[in-house]
């Protein structure tokens, strides 16, 4: 009886650290895919950065040589949005 005890500690020990095997593999599985998400997602931001500093460059840039304009652009839209928000 006492060998059938020790089999069955013995194959049930297998078996838990086959499983402890499996599931660390699959958190490192995961760690990776996460930390290669993270890395895209810094570039992304950095890309998204970039563009919305040129825009601004634009903006002011279009803003100094078409004061008149601007103004008339900026009168229009908050009208607009006075409009739409008054109205609810």
């Amino acid at each position: 009886m006492e060998n059938v005890d020790k089999t069955i500690v013995d194959k049930a020990s297998e078996t838990v650290d086959k499983a402890s095997e499996y599931a660390h593999k699959a958190v490192d599985k995961v760690t990776d895919v996460t930390h290669q998400a993270v890395d895209k997602l810094g570039e992304k931001g950095g890309q998204l950065k970039n563009i919305e500093e040129r825009l601004m460059d634009q903006y002011a840039d279009y803003t100094r040589k078409n004061p008149l304009r601007s103004v008339a652009i900026a009168v229009g839209v908050g009208f607009l949005l006075s409009r739409l928000f008054n109205d609810r």
